[in-house]
């Protein structure tokens, strides 16, 4: 992995080029005659003349235009290799030798192509100098034929000869153009790579290989290896087989990892942004079903292909269906066998397990799906992914879940909507915050009816179970109608008005309190003498509570704070003084009933402190 000198990669774009075909129809010898870059690396592959792995070339078609080509195994044998280096791919090259026109691995690689969404393509007759004109034209008939409705529908269609070199130019020309109409990867986009080789270098260490789907990596980032969630460090990095300093989104990326071992790599996993995707093993998806493919019965075990892994699953049908019928596309339910690092818009491919044929694919919807799920839900979240979590959440997501579910960035996931900033970058929906108001408004206008002598209702009471920091920023984003006033809230509109008889039975049960001094009646006593019905007597002792005219000093005795103030002054002059139970009756000319509790209270306060069986005034 040759580290000394750094590529130049700014204002260049990366263009990925699948080949898809039959065996033996010359697709790595196309890409050989192109690029002169031998993809069969194995000698496997090249005693057999067949290609086993995955084969990576590029091509530079202009100065501010490369194409990296994936060559692809034709062998049915080899699909599922096949499968590892077509996830990631935006041109598809359909290979299809003059020789031998369409065969059953033109039609699956051609199926797999449209199934994982590939926007665009051309179509190379290879083996042309073996065959005369006419055959020519009868395969490039054929190919017309496999092609209508497709993507391919009316695309390239270039006769060849690696042999010879006739009509290279002429593919070189046609890539050239559709590789500059493909929209480029997002670069801006949370950083992932798909891992289809991982290795060792000598002097190097630990190095994996793949093609960069999204965002970027630098030299020393830390990244996450999924599903394991192990962190590593980019020590080194290729793209294209030359040193860089960054990869970009569409390049081929080398990555020499510190901090892991070989054992721990292997294909399928994802490198990915630090911190902040999630593996899961249960999504909700959008599956088409092939028209050649028998009927899928609920939770029917297949072999799910995405990005470069490989993994065994089940797929059953939301809403009423049991079964998903041949030709259709309904929304599903997948459950893998291992979780997957895989986000909305990411395709997939799903093949039989016996016979092992490609059966379908699809689009993932959800990666974090609730166990009960409804197609119309899934629908509003292919028009709306943030929208509707928003809406379906009780109360908001945090801007790190709503990045982790939907895989969008931090600006698309807040962009025009109220984003609360602690503790945590929180999104709210809009109708949250207008249900919310509207219920704490209710409550409190309810508050107030119940209980009209209260001055607030008390701010946890109110709350329930909105989080703290939300109800915060209702509070002051309704100031102009609510009040906040210690522990209590209320309507800026409401004023305790008392009745006649309530104003009376207020100072009847103050001048009660006052005029026992120490020696207090029980509340009962006082509350049954105060004039008014028990629940509203309850309801004035607390106004006095309250307002501090009266002290509650445990739950059977409450005293007037005069009172308290006069033991207070009592005690004051004795500062220092050492005194006992006895002598502290005698002072106040209460009973036990009353100094036991008054002593415990006054120790509370800090006025006295006890030690042993006597106590000191402070």
């Amino acid at each position: 992995m040759e580290l000394a000198a750094h590529s130049k990669t700014s204002g260049m774009k990366n263009v990925i080029v699948g080949t898809a075909g039959h065996i033996d129809h010359g697709k790595t010898t196309l890409v050989r005659a192109l690029t002169g870059i031998d993809t069969d690396r194995l000698e496997e592959e090249k005693r057999r003349g067949i290609s086993i792995e995955l084969g990576f070339a590029h091509l530079m078609l202009s100065d501010d235009l490369r194409i990296g080509l994936v060559d692809v195994p034709g062998h049915e044998r080899f699909v599922r290799n096949m499968l590892a280096g077509a996830s990631g791919i935006d041109l598809a090259l359909l290979v299809v030798a003059a020789t031998e026109s369409i065969k059953p691995q033109t039609r699956e690689h051609f199926d797999i192509c449209r199934l994982l969404g590939i926007p665009a393509g051309l179509v190379a007759i290879t083996k042309t100098d073996l065959v005369d004109a006419e055959m020519v034209e009868l395969v490039k008939l054929e190919v017309e034929e496999l092609t209508a409705g497709s993507f391919l529908e009316g695309a390239p269609v270039i006769p060849v000869s690696a042999a010879t070199g006739a009509g290279l130019d002429v593919l070189k020309a046609e890539l050239r153009k559709a590789a500059l109409s493909v929209t480029a990867k997002n670069a801006r986009s949370w950083f992932r790579l798909p891992v289809d080789r991982a290795f060792t270098m000598k002097g190097f260490g630990a190095v994996v290989t793949g093609t960069l789907t999204a965002g970027q990596v630098a030299l020393e980032d830390e990244v996450e290896i999924h599903p394991e969630g192990l962190i590593a460090r980019v020590r080194g990095l290729q793209v294209h087989g030359a040193a860089a300093k960054k990869a970009m989104a569409g390049q081929r990326t080398a990555v020499n990892l510190a901090g892991v071992e070989l054992e721990q790599l292997r294909r399928g996993q994802v490198l990915a942004a630090k911190g902040r995707l999630r593996a899961a093993d249960r999504f909700d998806v959008r599956l088409t079903l092939l028209s050649s493919a028998s009927p899928l019965k609920a939770r029917s075990p297949v072999h799910l292909h995405a990005g470069t892994a490989e993994i065994e699953a089940t797929v059953s049908p939301l809403g009423s269906a049991t079964r998903i019928e041949p030709g259709s596309e309904i929304y599903a339910r997948v459950t893998l066998a291992e979780p997957a690092l895989l986000l909305p818009g990411d395709r997939f491919i799903i093949r039989r397990f016996s016979p092992v044929i490609t059966i379908g694919g699809g689009v993932i919807v959800d990666v974090a799906p609730p166990r009960k799920s409804t197609p119309p839900r899934l629908a509003r979240l292919e028009s709306d992914r943030v929208g509707t979590l928003l809406a379906e959440s009780r109360y908001g997501l945090s801007v790190a879940d709503l990045i982790a579910r939907t895989g969008l960035e931090a600006d698309s996931c807040t962009r025009g909507r109220v984003v609360l900033r602690e503790p945590q970058p929180w999104v709210v929906d809009g109708s949250t915050l207008e249900r919310e108001t509207e219920r704490l408004g209710a409550a409190l206008a309810q508050f107030h009816r119940e209980h009209p002598l209260l001055p607030a209702m008390p701010k946890e009471s109110l709350r329930g179970s909105l989080p703290a920091f939300l109800f915060e920023h209702l509070l002051a984003a309704n100031a102009a109608a609510w009040v906040a006033e210690g522990e209590g809230v209320r309507l800026k509109t409401h004023k305790v008005v008392m009745q006649i008889d309530e104003s009376a039975a207020l100072e009847k049960i103050e001048r009660l309190f006052a005029d026992a001094g120490l020696a207090v009646p029980s509340t009962n006593e006082v509350l049954a003498q105060s004039g008014v019905d028990q629940n509203r007597a309850k309801t004035l002792l607390q106004t006095l509570l309250r307002e501090r005219k009266l002290v509650r000093i445990n739950l059977e005795l409450v005293f007037h704070s005069t009172a308290l103030g006069k033991l207070r002054e009592l005690l004051a002059a004795k500062k220092g003084s050492r005194f006992s139970v006895a002598e502290f009756k005698d002072w106040t000319g209460v009973s036990r009933k009353y100094a036991i509790p008054l002593l415990e209270f006054l120790d509370r306060e800090r006025v006295t402190r006890r030690e042993g069986d006597a106590r000191i005034v402070n």
